[in-house]
């Protein structure tokens, strides 16, 4: 899905965006999906968007870090991302780590920790590997409360 950005106006510190990134969440917890949303930010504009739907879409790629990665290099015409940031309401697990590195993202900014599949700590912490080539910036816990909130209550509610 490609979402329209122009429209916005263009928050300034990591928990507004972070609040866009918590609206994509709401809205893959509204379609029955984890509630996940991540975004990817260049010179203070939104490049890509993208929540959660691995569900939806039966792929088990489909986290809302590689939808705005995706969302990202169409919008930019290019698989790499140099000088963007991604935030994301949940720590990135390795599989999107993996795909933060390729797309050569320089920050990332997190939410809620993941203490099962964390890759910026929680579990490991692949941005902190001396022997991958590309190293980005992780900042972890921005408005962890209300991201971690939104999980435990998707949670609570489904068993």
């Amino acid at each position: 899905m490609r979402w329209s950005w122009q429209a916005m106006a263009a928050p300034t510190s990591d928990e507004a965006w972070m609040g866009e990134a918590l609206a994509l969440a709401r809205a893959a917890a509204a379609r029955g999906e984890v509630p996940v949303g991540a975004l990817v930010v260049r010179d203070g504009q939104v490049i890509g968007r993208g929540g959660n739907a691995p569900i939806s879409h039966s792929d088990p790629t489909a986290h809302a870090e590689i939808a705005a990665l995706r969302d990202a290099a169409r919008t930019v015409g290019n698989y790499r991302l140099v000088g963007c940031d991604l935030f994301t309401t949940l720590e990135p697990c390795a599989m999107c780590a993996g795909a933060i590195f390729h797309a050569r993202i320089a920050h990332v900014v997190f939410g809620a920790r993941d203490p099962k599949s964390g890759a910026c700590g929680s579990v490991i912490d692949l941005f902190d590997e001396a022997r991958i080539n590309h190293h980005a910036t992780a900042v972890g816990g921005v408005l962890e409360e209300e991201c971690a909130r939104l999980l435990s209550d998707f949670f609570a509610a489904r068993r």
